[in-house]
């Protein structure tokens, strides 16, 4: 009867923040095509427009906002009527308070509320319009137990996949809102994640990242896991997120041993001051951080590692800041994500003065922003000459004629679609690319022969 009721109304679903919540995208997706629904050509033409959300930072608050209150004033969709509906962090954090930001929302689910989805719509669809005017319908339950593994993922591309492995974060990191809105971490069985990998592989995956918010701490260990993922024969196989503090040895030296384990590794400092650290409760100092980027560079000297920074943390001083700067010269980090801090209410961080100026942070945010740019032009050019194999993904979106894929460092690479070929004869290939242009954000080269060995480059 759920079914029926749901059949051929058309779906859409936009997708803000983490590398999770594109999961989580992928198993509302699989929910609705099970049910009968068909997705659309786009949010605006859609029955049903499903928003999958990120509170980590202010940004993805005001673009959900923006883009939600933007289908107000559209004409209805086929069916004659837009179920509007906000899912993941945001849904979790602001249950009905949504509706302060949003008035045209008729339905708000949160992180653990993806088995009950199908039944929210329903509901909503058949509810007045009137009603959900004043009130509309929100699940945000927060059981924190369940890993959902009978839930059907459908990726958004036939050749790289999405693998949860874990879910939530013990760490409560002191400007991080993920625990509130994902819980404690919660564990798949490996049994389980490697049962799904192989059918996964069986279906012609090429690439798969393991998911987690600290997939090192997952319960069953990691680096067996790691290992067994690996034998299962993925061309590519990536993980993130990485907290330093349990970036054990045995992690290290299965990455080190596994070819098809990619170089590249994101490991998040935010802060190059021991100080600031502590009031982050990150759990590690800086010499501790350093100490692991030390034993990678050892085991696996061609690692490409990039990470993310936070500028102007409440108490941060031109010290403290001055420390983070030598520390991005220090571990040598070949690309890095750099964030001015978000206060997310609700954290311990969110109550705390700042003794900094907002101009103070700008500039230091800039001067931070030109040392990493420096840092990724050159760790880039470094492959000037060489030939990388590239996993072909997209045709750019600024030219049909170039196609868009990714180094084993998960660089970005463009090159020019060879006369008489179509962009379905690349993507989902991987290809050899030799390398002609090194800029700080990608790579640009010319698409080689395949059986092009000579001067391969790890990168």
């Amino acid at each position: 009867m759920l079914m029926s009721n749901l059949q051929h109304l058309t779906f859409s679903v936009r997708t803000f923040g983490c590398q999770m919540n594109m999961s989580d995208a992928e198993r509302v997706t699989g929910i609705l095509e099970a049910a009968g629904l068909l997705e659309a050509d786009s949010l605006e033409n859609a029955d049903v427009a499903i928003f999958m959300t990120c509170c980590v930072r202010e940004k993805a608050d005001t673009q959900l906002f923006a883009q939600v209150s933007s289908l107000k004033n559209l004409p209805a969709p086929r069916s004659g009527r837009r179920t509007v509906m906000v899912g993941g962090c945001i849904g979790q954090r602001d249950g009905e308070a949504i509706r302060t930001h949003a008035s045209n929302v008729d339905a708000v689910f949160g992180t653990q509320a993806l088995p009950r989805l199908l039944e929210l719509l329903k509901n909503a669809r058949e509810a007045p319009q009137s009603v959900l005017k004043d009130h509309p319908l929100v699940d945000v339950e927060e059981p924190y137990t369940d890993t959902n593994d009978e839930i059907i993922r459908r990726p958004e591309k036939t050749f790289s996949a999405w693998l949860p492995i874990m879910y939530g974060c013990n760490n409560f990191c002191s400007y991080c809102i993920v625990p509130y809105v994902r819980g404690r971490e919660r564990s798949r069985l490996p049994e389980v994640i490697l049962e799904e990998a192989k059918l996964l592989r069986e279906d012609g995956v090429k690439e798969v990242t393991l998911l987690g918010q600290n997939v090192n701490s997952y319960a069953y260990g990691f680096a067996e896991l790691l290992q067994g993922i690996a034998d299962i024969g993925f061309e590519r196989i990536r993980f993130t997120s990485s907290h330093p503090k349990d970036l054990t040895d045995d992690i290290i030296d299965v990455m080190s041993k596994n070819t098809n384990i990619m170089p590249h590794l994101h490991l998040a400092v935010q802060s190059g001051s021991t100080r600031v650290l502590k009031k982050m409760n990150r759990k590690y100092s800086r010499e501790d951080y350093l100490s692991v980027v030390q034993r990678l560079r050892k085991k696996i000297p061609h690692l490409c590692l990039t990470t993310d920074i936070i500028v102007g943390f409440p108490g941060e001083t031109e010290q403290d800041f001055e420390e983070t700067l030598s520390m991005v010269r220090e571990a040598d980090f070949d690309r890095a994500f750099t964030f001015i801090y978000s206060k997310r209410k609700g954290t311990p961080a969110a109550t705390w003065e700042n003794g900094s100026t907002p101009e103070e942070i700008a500039d230091r945010f800039q001067r931070l922003v030109r040392l990493v740019e420096e840092q990724s032009l050159r760790a880039n050019q470094k492959v000037l000459n060489d030939i990388v194999d590239v996993l072909v993904e997209s045709v750019s979106k600024k030219d049909p004629s170039v196609m868009v894929g990714h180094s084993p460092n998960n660089v970005t690479v463009h090159f020019d679609l060879p006369n008489g070929s179509t962009p379905n004869d690349y993507i989902g290939e991987i290809v050899p690319v030799k390398i002609e242009l090194a800029k700080t954000w990608y790579l640009r080269g010319t698409i080689q022969a395949k059986d092009t060995f000579a001067s391969r480059a790890v990168r």
